[in-house]
């Protein structure tokens, strides 16, 4: 698969239900990396007895959870149809205004305004906190949606195509199912990513509560096959819905619901592997619930299956952006200092000169901001990367620039502690990166994107590289079909 991949050139970068237990949920909400606003609140979800495993760093905690260290639990790549549920405009409105990014895109300022809006956005849904309430009441509102007609079910099981285009050019293509859950020792779905308790614990009580898969996960996969051109067939008709939204995409769906199509496309998909481009947390909390669901003795069920984007790469090439870093308490004047101890620093006044240089740079580079001025890092003094970076790892991964930052820069030179809250992300954008860091008066990390053939490499040997690595779009806009996890609603 890996060589495949390069050779295509996909490196375009720019215990029991029925008990309760109360539980604080002072998670981040979103994925790990930056607080939720206020305090702790108190929400009721159902629990059985050490229902994830706990004390276990994230590369410990990603091991259980993904299945890296059991045995070979067999099957192939799968994608099921499920009876989708849908928004119904003329009830809910605009899809334009009811629809957003992923959950872990939109900050609490962007809910907001998104609630101002209406009362049917999706964020009601799946951020419900932000909104003011509990995961318990997201899934009444789901189920009262429902009845008031706000949603609506299909009647057939069906996949899903759905695309984004800008400006007329589609720039993402693919299959919305429901896709069959591996361990990860079955090499058929591969994280990249480890995963942390907290977010997986927060999405299991909201997956738990709604009792639905809210938005995909996006995944990528070499294709070429039948099941692409089963889709390109499927674009020639009139979608089932299709909006423009404010992200400057156009977003379309279509559905298939022929059997003789479904089939054709499960023995396409049968003997392909998927790489988890977006959602490690999301399939971690989907690989948690089947545990649990198991652990009650339910035997099986929809909950073996989690809502997926699937995107034949071979069609269209993932973009793969970077994830910069935000460091709120390192004052950027000490940041530099301490670099200087092992890298050589470039100082910059202009931040378009600064961008391109990091672009430009040969091997790990960092682009600090912040204060006044820019400062880029390059050559990483080898002794001091002897000394810090992990062993146990492949040559390919201690060579990754978020491997570097991790290890050097953050934990060694800069003495910032490893936790969820410490650390907040930035995508793709490296002046609203700078800007952060300036009103917090932190330090700003702008990064290049890692090569595809890098998060291939990692993936296949088993590794993944370091949280918070890779940003892979377009990401599929949420709220334009969710899955409830309902035993007939596949049926």
């Amino acid at each position: 698969m890996l060589a495949r991949f390069v050779a295509l050139g996909i490196v375009r970068t720019s215990r029991s239900f029925n008990t309760h237990v109360d539980l604080p949920m002072d998670l981040d909400r979103h994925d790990g990396t930056r607080p939720a606003r206020g305090g702790p609140s108190l929400i009721t979800m159902p629990t059985v007895d050490d229902d994830l495993p706990s004390g276990l760093g994230p590369e410990q905690f990603s091991a259980r959870i993904f299945g890296s260290a059991g045995p070979a639990t067999g099957g192939g790549l799968e994608l099921a149809p499920f009876r989708g549920v849908r928004f119904v405009p003329e009830v809910a409105g605009d899809l334009a205004a009811v629809t957003t990014p992923p959950y872990d895109l939109v900050d609490d300022a962007e809910v907001g305004r998104l609630l101002s809006g209406g009362g049917h956005n999706i964020v009601r849904l799946n951020m419900p906190r932000a909104a003011g309430e509990s995961y318990r009441e997201a899934g009444e509102t789901l189920r009262r949606w429902l009845a008031e007609g706000v949603l609506t079910t299909d009647r057939e099981p069906a996949l899903y195509v759905y695309e984004a285009a800008k400006d007329g050019t589609v720039l993402q293509r693919g299959l919305i199912g429901a896709l069959g859950l591996r361990a990860e020792a079955d090499r058929v779905v591969l994280p990249h990513e480890n995963v942390f308790p907290g977010p997986v614990r927060d999405r299991l009580a909201l997956m738990a509560a709604a009792r639905a898969n809210l938005e995909p996960i996006f995944l990528v996969y070499e294709g070429g096959g039948d099941a692409a051109r089963i889709v390109d067939g499927a674009v020639r008709e009139a979608p089932l819905l299709g909006f423009h939204a404010d992200d400057g995409l156009t977003h379309r769906l279509w559905r298939v619901t022929d059997p003789a199509l479904h089939s054709r496309i499960a023995a396409d998909l049968l003997g392909k592997q998927a790489l988890i481009a977006d959602g490690h947390h999301r399939y971690a909390t989907y690989r948690a619930l089947q545990a649990r669901h198991h652990a009650a003795g339910d035997g099986p069920g929809p909950w073996d299956r989690g809502m997926a984007l699937l995107v034949d790469s071979t069609r269209f090439p993932p973009h793969l952006g970077a994830i910069h870093r935000v460091l709120p308490g390192l004052a950027p004047t000490a940041a530099v200092e301490r670099a200087r101890k092992a890298f050589t620093v470039t100082a910059f006044e202009d931040e378009s000169r600064a961008v391109r240089a990091l672009g430009d740079a040969r091997g790990p580079a960092f682009l600090l901001g912040g204060g006044e001025g820019l400062h880029l890092l390059t050559e990483p003094d080898p002794a001091a990367l002897a000394r810090v970076m992990p062993s146990g790892h492949s040559p390919r991964w201690r060579g990754l620039d978020t491997a570097i930052l991790d290890h050097l820069l953050i934990a060694s030179l800069w003495d910032v502690p490893e936790n969820e809250n410490a650390i907040e992300v930035v995508h793709d954008d490296p002046s609203a990166a700078l800007d952060r860091a300036r009103r917090a008066g932190g330090t700003a990390v702008v990064l290049n994107p890692l090569k595809v053939e890098d998060v291939l490499a990692v993936a296949n040997g088993g590794e993944r590289v370091p949280r918070k690595s890779t940003s892979f779009g377009p990401k599929p806009r949420t709220g334009l079909v969710l899955r409830l996890l309902d035993p007939e609603s596949e049926r």
